[in-house]
C-alpha cells in the first residue's frame, strides 16, 4: 500500500466526515481526496516524472496535507521545507534535492523565488493561492496549472520513496533522509498498536507539519483511521488552550518547550475534559516539566523518542501499560533497540552506550551522501548518535547526544544530566550545557539558563545547587543568563548558536 491509498481508503469509509479543520475551514475526507487528485493532475501536467522530488514550503494549513498526498499521487517525492528558512537555506534544499518543482503560498513565494533564482537549473514554482500576473514569468498559479493539465492521465503509480525529510541541521547542513511508503506506513501501524486511535478522536496539530513528528503522528496516523485533525497555524499557548477546549480535542502532541510554557501560564479558563492523553517527543522532557504540567491540568504525558531517519517513532511509554517517568518507553512493535559500545557490541543492562535501531521504519539512506549513509546504517542497524541505557524491563532512557558528551579531565560528562539538575531549580525555566576548551582538563562545562517569569536567581545560587547534587567535575565553570534559549522550529536547542555566544 502507498500513502495515497491510505487516504483513498479513509475517504471511502468516511466521505463526509471532517478530515481537517483550520479555523473556519472544514475539509471532509471526500474533499481532501478530490483536492489531492486535482493537484496531482496539475503536477503531472507540469511534467513531473516518477521519482522526481517536489519541494513544499507550506505552513500548518490544509494546503500542506493536500500537496503532500498530491505529490505522491503524481509519482513524486515530498520534500517539506521549514517555513522559517531564509533564501540561502531553501536554496541548499532545492539544489541538494534537485527538485524541478516547488509548491508554496503567496506568503513564502518571495523566499522561494529568491532561493531558486540563484540556481543554475531553476525549478518552476507553483503558488497555490497565487494571483495571475503577480508572479515571475517562469512561475504559475494553480489556475494556470489546471489549464495546462486538462489532458493528463487520471492515474499514476507512486514511487517507492515517499518523502525526503531534511534533518534539523542543529550541528551542520541538513541531510535528506529517504523514507519509503513502506517505512512510514509501518511506523503508523506500529504506533497505532500502542497509542489506540478511533474515528471519533480529534487531534490538535500545532507541531510544524514539515517535521516528521507532526507528519506521522499528528497527520498521517489520524488520517489512517478516519479521525479529525484540527490544524493550528502556530504555537500560542492561550489560543491553543481555547482550541483544545472548543474543538473538544482528545489527543495532543508537543515538544517539551510547549509543555513548559503551558505549565507556566497564568490562570486560563479552558475545559480540557475531552483531552485523554498527550505525547511528548522531539527532545528530552524534563521530569519537572512533566510534573508541573500534569499537576496543573491532570492530563498524563507519554514520552516517546525517535529520529527523522526512523519515520520517526521508535519508542513510547504505553498508555495501557507501565509508564516510567524519565524514560522514553518501550520499543514499538516490530522495532528492535540495542545500546552498544564504540565497537558496536551490546552493553550491559543499565550501562550507557549509543542507541541503535532496526525495523521496517528505518530509512533507505541519505540523499546524495553514500559515506554518511554507510556511517549510520551498519549491518541492518541505524546508529542514532544518541546515548542511552536500557533497564531490565526494556525501557529506554536517553542520556544525551553522543556529539554533546563532554570529556572533562578524562571523565565523561553528559550535559543532559547537568541540565536536569538546573531545570529542577524553582527559578529556572530552561537550561543548556555545552563544552568549552580548557587548557588543563581539555573541556569544561558551560551553562546557559533562562529564568521563569517573575523569578530571580544568581549564578552563584545555581552553582551552589549544582555542587550539592553533582560531582565537582560536572559543575559548569560559569552560568550565562539568556531571555530564552535559541531553538529550531521543532524545539531542539541550537547548541552551535550557544557555542558562538560562549565568548
Amino acid at each position: 500500500m502507498t500513502l495515497p491509498e491510505l487516504l483513498r481508503r479513509s475517504a471511502a469509509a468516511h466521505p463526509e466526515k471532517a478530515s481537517l479543520i483550520a479555523g473556519s475551514r472544514v475539509l471532509t475526507y471526500r474533499a481532501l481526496r478530490e483536492e489531492a487528485l486535482r493537484l496531482a493532475a496539475v503536477l503531472r501536467g507540469l511534467g513531473l516524472r516518477h521519482g522526481e522530488r517536489v519541494v513544499m514550503m507550506l505552513p500548518n494549513a490544509p494546503e500542506f496535507v493536500v500537496a503532500y498526498f498530491a505529490i505522491q499521487e503524481a509519482g513524486g517525492t515530498v520534500v517539506p521545507v521549514n517555513t522559517l528558512f531564509k533564501p540561502d537555506e531553501v536554496r541548499h534544499l532545492l539544489q541538494d534535492s534537485g527538485a524541478p518543482l516547488a509548491v508554496t503560498l503567496r506568503t513564502f513565494y518571495p523566499t522561494v523565488r529568491e532561493a531558486a533564482g540563484g540556481l543554475a537549473e531553476r525549478p518552476r514554482i507553483l503558488v497555490l493561492d497565487g494571483e495571475e500576473g503577480a508572479l515571475s514569468a517562469l512561475d504559475l498559479t494553480l489556475a494556470e496549472g489546471m489549464r495546462q493539465a486538462q489532458h493528463t492521465p487520471a492515474e499514476a503509480p507512486a514511487v517507492e520513496v515517499a518523502a525526503c525529510l531534511y534533518t534539523s541541521g542543529t550541528t551542520g547542513r541538513p541531510k535528506g533522509a529517504l523514507l519509503t511508503h513502506a517505512n512510514i506506513l509501518a511506523n503508523i501501524a506500529s504506533f497505532g498498536q500502542v497509542i489506540r486511535c478511533v474515528p471519533e478522536d480529534v487531534f490538535c496539530c500545532v507541531l510544524p507539519m514539515f517535521h516528521s513528528f507532526a507528519a506521522t503522528v499528528m497527520t498521517l496516523f489520524p488520517i489512517s483511521v478516519g479521525a479529525t485533525v484540527v490544524v493550528e497555524p502556530r504555537f500560542a499557548p492561550e489560543s491553543l488552550l481555547r482550541t483544545l477546549s472548543e474543538r473538544r480535542c482528545t489527543f495532543f502532541a508537543g515538544v517539551p518547550a510547549m509543555y513548559a510554557l503551558l505549565a507556566s501560564l497564568p490562570e486560563v479558563r479552558a475545559d480540557l475534559s475531552a483531552l485523554r492523553l498527550c505525547v511528548s517527543g522531539g527532545a528530552p522532557l524534563p521530569v519537572e516539566v512533566l510534573h508541573r504540567f500534569e499537576g496543573r491540568y491532570g492530563i498524563p504525558i507519554y514520552e516517546g523518542y525517535g529520529p527523522t531517519e526512523c519515520s520517526p517513532a521508535l519508542t513510547v511509554n504505553p498508555p495501557s501499560g507501565k509508564r516510567k517517568v524519565g524514560s522514553v518507553g518501550l520499543p514499538l512493535p516490530g522495532v528492535e533497540i540495542r545500546v552498544v559500545d564504540e565497537g558496536g557490541r551490546p552493553v550491559g543492562t543499565g550501562e550507557v552506550g549509543e542507541v541503535t535501531a532496526k525495523g521496517p521504519n528505518v530509512m533507505l539512506g541519505y540523499l546524495n551522501r553514500p559515506a554518511e549513509t554507510a556511517a549510520v546504517l551498519r549491518d541492518g542497524w541505524f546508529y542514532t548518535g544518541d546515548l542511552g541505557r536500557l533497564d531490565e524491563e526494556g525501557y529506554l532512557t536517553i542520556v544525551d547526544r553522543k556529539k554533546d558528551m563532554l570529556i572533562v579531565g578524562g571523565l565523561n560528562v553528559y550535559p543532559r544530566e547537568v541540565e536536569a539538575v538546573l531545570e529542577a531549580h524553582p527559578a529556572v525555566a530552561e537550561a543548556a550545557v555545552i563544552g568549552v576548551p580548557d587548557p588543563v582538563k581539555g573541556e569544561e562545562p558551560l551553562a546557559f539558563v533562562a529564568l521563569r517569569a517573575g523569578q530571580a536567581a544568581s549564578g552563584q545560587d545555581l552553582l551552589r545547587s549544582l555542587r550539592a547534587r553533582l560531582a565537582a567535575f560536572k559543575v559548569p565553570k560559569r552560568i550565562i543568563f539568556l531571555e530564552a534559549l535559541p531553538r529550531n522550529a521543532t524545539g531542539k536547542v541550537l547548541k552551535h548558536v550557544l557555542k558562538s555566544q560562549a565568548g
